[in-house]
């Protein structure tokens, strides 16, 4: 993967600009900077390597050279409207193309892919406010493409997969799949307010139905059946006393509940 080889693959596609990095601490932060500076509306910041890599929670998103695929989205949104749904449309993006290799990927709300239990790509979302506007949101993306990708053991929170290890096979070309996602992300962001988004994101939601532990913030978590989502993308379960729980986007993390 190179500046020539994205250049060709994402010709068709009307794409504000594309920044190219062999290695890089983190395509989020030069994509704020680039959006500080006037970036286009979708453009890209791609890496072969992040060295300062970076997920929600401040966690670290391992991204080896030749191996995976990390790259951020520029947006230019025209309203506040349906903001939280945002991570969703990123996350959808990447399911589809993951359905097209003929993976069955599940969403774990809010931000990571899951290929047959474990994760495989991971989002992260920035909003750069002016004033009560928003400016812009940069939409990080990380996937783990081949088999070198998935992260030692020492540093998991959550089992972790590649897509060359679910396909049993050497995965497409990462312009292919890239390719693919932002396809996929430029049909669903025309779906932004629409139903048929949250309906698609609910689908493929891991653990719906199941009994799951959710911790937000330093509270104590919050146990209970996972129903669905709420029309901005937020999570509803049902405690086992019964009460609807609403969980708002944050400083949160989802598990399946340990069963005793």
């Amino acid at each position: 993967m190179n500046k020539n080889s994205l250049n060709k693959a994402l010709s068709k596609l009307n794409i504000g600009g594309l920044r190219y990095f062999d290695s890089i601490g983190s395509t989020n932060d030069e994509a704020l900077a680039w959006a500080a500076e006037g970036a286009k509306d979708l453009s890209i910041v791609i890496a072969d390597e992040q060295t300062q890599g970076r997920g929600r929670l401040n966690r670290k998103w391992y991204t080896p050279k030749d191996s995976a695929l990390a790259f951020s989205l520029i947006l230019r949104p025209a309203s506040r409207s349906h903001l939280s749904r945002t991570v969703g449309l990123a996350a959808l993006s990447i399911a589809d193309s993951c359905r097209v290799l003929g993976l069955a990927p599940r969403i774990k709300w809010p931000n990571d892919i899951l290929l047959n239990g474990k994760k495989t790509a991971g989002i992260l979302v920035e909003t750069v406010w002016s004033g009560e506007d928003v400016d812009s949101l940069v939409i990080g993306m990380g996937i783990n493409v081949r088999k070198e990708s998935t992260p030692p053991e020492d540093l998991l929170q959550f089992p972790a997969t590649s897509l060359e290890d679910e396909l049993g096979k050497a995965p497409p070309a990462r312009e292919e799949i890239i390719l693919s996602i932002l396809n996929a992300f430029i049909h669903w962001r025309t779906r932004l307010g629409a139903d048929e988004l949250i309906k698609a994101w609910e689908e493929i939601l891991a653990f719906h139905g199941e009994q799951v532990q959710v911790q937000a913030g330093t509270g104590n978590p919050i146990t209970g059946e996972l129903l669905g989502l709420e029309s901005d993308g937020s999570l509803r379960l049902n405690e086992v006393n019964g009460k609807s729980i609403i969980v708002r986007f944050g400083d949160v993390s989802l598990r399946p509940a340990v069963i005793k």
